[in-house]
């Protein structure tokens, strides 16, 4: 087993030994049963009093991963103990996993030092980018997004995202038919976050079964949605001769919608529909998705936890 104690660190040598022996037994350097270098051995070899070592074989005791065996010495125990991943040791095996593969592969520590060095000097991410051609789309996509988090959320076409400065803190999103075309125009290694499409039958579930001879509008500015709405709602029952179309691009695109028992709309086209029309605004972005962006965006705004 291979070991760091570092004397002029602000971590106890306890806290750094137990740590490490625990990493140890997570990726299984360490396997069930395994004896550990005795007290008086490690006080040799890191020039510690062997109490300072016990300190943190009896830290490992009381947590549960190891045991004292009388006149033999410590012990991995062979199971290790419940809810032993919390998020601090996730990441301490992360970061050791990190230097062990770093090793295998030949490369310095100093260089992988370095590395990391660069990596949190780098400005944290402070808005999504929708990166999106169809302009339409691009905004009830924003729409959804802005609605749901406290993150700044912006939106790009294809060519504006490949200008300079366009990327600076920025986490990018793509729907999942348009990773072919945005991710050869970001730069190698840049993380492209994946934003996934609702299920219609879901939306369409507490609608169902449609009522007859009732007047239901579908307005939008994204051609598509009318598209997939009348040929959804047609499958769903709804007659054709029932449902008035509005494209919201086009003048006087309102009217006709106060006569209608409801308007079928995107997050954009809600706002700008008359007050006494019942929308029904229906999700492009599923709630797992949203639900995703929101952990990110947890992840980079989280405070450092003691």
């Amino acid at each position: 087993m291979q070991l760091w104690l570092s004397h002029g660190s602000e971590v106890s040598i306890r806290e750094q030994l137990a740590t490490q022996v625990v990493l140890a037994i997570l990726s299984e350097d360490l396997a069930p049963g395994q004896r550990l270098p005795s007290t008086r051995e490690l006080g040799r070899r890191f020039h510690l009093h062997p109490n300072t070592i016990s300190a943190g074989y009896r830290q490992l005791e009381r947590e549960r991963w190891v045991e004292f065996r009388r006149g033999s010495g410590v012990y991995v125990r062979d199971k290790k103990p419940k809810g032993a991943l919390s998020s601090s040791l996730l990441l301490d095996q992360s970061i050791a996993n990190l230097f062990r593969a770093a090793r295998d592969s030949g490369i310095p520590l100093a260089e992988v030092r370095t590395r990391m060095r660069w990596w949190l000097e780098l400005q944290p991410p402070d808005h999504f980018l929708v990166i999106e051609p169809t302009e339409e789309l691009r905004d009830i996509l924003v729409a959804e997004m802005k609605k749901a988090l406290t993150f700044p959320v912006v939106g790009s076409g294809l060519q504006e995202c490949r200008s300079a400065g366009a990327l600076e803190g920025a986490i990018p999103v793509a729907l999942p038919n348009k990773l072919t075309m945005v991710r050869p125009l970001l730069p190698e290694g840049t993380e492209l976050l994946t934003l996934q499409v609702s299920s219609v039958p879901t939306s369409l579930a507490e609608w169902l079964p449609a009522p007859a001879d009732v007047l239901v509008g579908i307005a939008s500015k994204w051609p598509e949605f009318l598209k997939l709405a009348r040929v959804v709602l047609n499958a769903a029952g709804f007659h054709p001769d029932n449902l008035v179309l509005r494209d919201a691009r086009k003048p006087r695109w309102q009217r006709g919608l106060e006569q209608t028992a409801a308007v079928i709309c995107d997050a954009v086209t809600a706002s700008l529909l008359p007050k006494n029309c019942l929308v029904i605004s229906f999700p492009v972005l599923s709630e797992s998705s949203l639900a995703e962006l929101k952990r990110y965006q947890e992840f980079v705004r989280s405070p450092l936890t003691p």
